[in-house]
């Protein structure tokens, strides 16, 4: 039997017995191509890998798509090199995607065979070889000249779109709105015909005004331009007379306490979710029309309510302010489901889609930049629910550990900088498809009437108040609205109780 169907054979055999490589759900390396559906185009790709150079059965792994919008991702750490065995569960590798930094989390068991990426390699696309794995026994030195080329070389990255695109996102909106700005039509610069003189053409050199090396250089020292003075020499050349008389330009000071060479800057590349995050919230603010409604809440009794809890917990669970606060938001979105809507563009309809789930997307800040975890059906957890659902989602969104559904699909969205004693207010740009964000400022100490003294003079009484700022989509709620989910959530914080109810 010829040696190039041994090959074959051996690996038909080998294909036929092995399944796929997947990550949380989702195929993340490839063999080729795919085998498990049809055998011939399979063996044809590892016939065509093994044609250029002889290399043992052996298996190549590409990027994954660990996301639905991921069309390229950065290398992180290896976590295996080569000649390191690896079994189903084990990291292969982090790698940056455009929504956090997340392993790859590899699904079969082999020998680490070569390395084809480097750490901090950064754009590469999906689907690009990164790394080749062979069976235990096999010789992973005989891999040591083996090539991203052999492998079937680096894929294009396609064109990412526009639409999809959600790091801090619960849906793509639809680019085809309405209220998007229409496009511009650039038209390319006329071209200008210039005027002669009629003069003859002259070098650059010829063009610059005639002076003495000396006079170029004391001019030079004294920081005046050449071109500035009229020379009055022969022919007009420039003088030391002419340099003397002339003013130099006038210079800006040097910043006090400058260091001299010292870079004034330092560029740093925008990585993948940042480009991702800047996209998004310009969309936001260019398709959705906003407007702002602000109201003073006292949270006197919520704080209160809040002590008697966690004072009779036995270290349970410990209530934060905000687990009240998105536990509010829930019940006022039921009560006005105006503001738990979104706006739809599908099938050529123009529709309203109001929510009869309340899904609060917290938005969490994060090492690489803005994350919305969800608290899905907010309506039907309790106080310690929901309070342990968002330490867990805080944390995995720190660590780069969210799955999709995760961080995307929330109905209605709460920002919380609260923990920042020097904001007292401020507004959210909408998280689209969504039609409402709340902004939470800080508590701060209110001077409010108390009750009269027995002698009827008037008294002063000091209440935490917090400044809550709901920004809404126009093209959803109206502005009296807006203001009716406002005093529902001022009432329900107002008197906390009504969240057990």
């Amino acid at each position: 039997m010829p040696a190039t169907t041994t090959l074959l054979s051996r690996a038909g055999g080998q294909l036929s017995s092995r399944g796929s490589i997947a990550l949380r759900g989702s195929l993340s390396a490839s063999r080729c191509l795919d085998f498990t559906a049809r055998r011939t185009p399979a063996l044809s790709a590892l016939a065509r890998y093994y044609a250029s150079k002889s290399f043992p059965p052996h298996t190549v792994v590409s990027m994954p798509a660990l996301s639905p919008t991921m069309t390229s991702g950065n290398i992180g750490t290896w976590q295996k090199k080569v000649g390191d065995s690896i079994a189903p569960g084990d990291v292969l590798v982090e790698i940056e995607t455009d929504k956090a930094q997340m392993d790859f989390e590899f699904q079969e068991e082999g020998v680490i065979a070569k390395l084809l990426k480097e750490s901090g390699e950064k754009d590469v696309a999906v689907g690009s070889p990164i790394a080749v794995m062979v069976e235990e026994g096999e010789d992973v030195s005989a891999f040591e000249s083996f090539s991203v080329e052999d492998a079937g070389g680096d894929k294009a990255s396609p064109t990412p779109s526009k639409e999809g695109d959600a790091s801090e996102s619960s849906e793509p909106p639809s680019s085809s709105s309405g209220t998007a700005p229409p496009a511009k039509e650039t038209a390319g610069p006329e071209a200008q015909e210039s005027e002669s003189s009629g003069a003859r053409l002259e070098t650059s050199l010829q063009r610059q005004p005639t002076a003495s090396p000396a006079v170029k250089k004391i001019a030079l020292e004294k920081g005046i331009a050449l071109s500035s003075i009229k020379g009055s020499g022969p022919g007009g050349k420039i003088t030391k007379e002419d340099i003397e008389k002339a003013k130099p330009a006038s210079a800006a000071p040097p910043t006090a306490g400058a260091t001299t060479g010292a870079a004034s800057f330092e560029d740093t590349p925008a990585t993948s979710m940042r480009k991702v995050i800047a996209n998004r919230l310009s969309q936001s603010w260019q398709q959705n029309p906003h407007y702002f409604v602000a109201s003073s809440i006292s949270v006197s009794k919520l704080l209160k309510l809040r002590e008697a809890l966690n004072a009779s917990a036995d270290g349970a669970y410990k209530l934060s302010v905000n687990d009240f606060l998105v536990k509010a938001i829930a019940v006022a979105a039921r009560k006005v489901p105006a503001a738990n809507s979104s706006w739809r563009e599908e099938g050529g309809q123009v529709l309203i889609r109001q929510n009869n789930v309340v899904d609060v997307s917290v938005a969490v800040a994060t090492p690489v930049g803005l994350m919305t975890p969800i608290v899905k059906n907010v309506g039907a957890l309790g106080l310690q629910s929901v309070s342990a659902t968002i330490k867990d989602l805080g944390k995995r969104a720190r660590d780069g550990k969210l799955k999709p559904e995760e961080y995307q699909g929330g109905t209605i969205t709460i920002s919380n900088m609260g923990m920042n004693s020097a904001v007292e207010r401020f507004t959210a740009v909408i998280n689209p498809p969504q039609a409402t964000i709340v902004a939470i400022g800080t508590t701060k100490k209110v001077a409010v009437p108390g009750e009269p003294t027995e002698d009827g003079t008037p008294s002063v009484e000091w209440d935490d108040q917090i400044v809550m700022t709901g920004s809404f989509d126009h093209k959803v709620v109206d502005g009296a609205v807006g203001g009716d989910f406002m005093r529902e959530l001022k009432k329900v914080i107002e008197n906390p109780l009504e969240l057990l109810l």
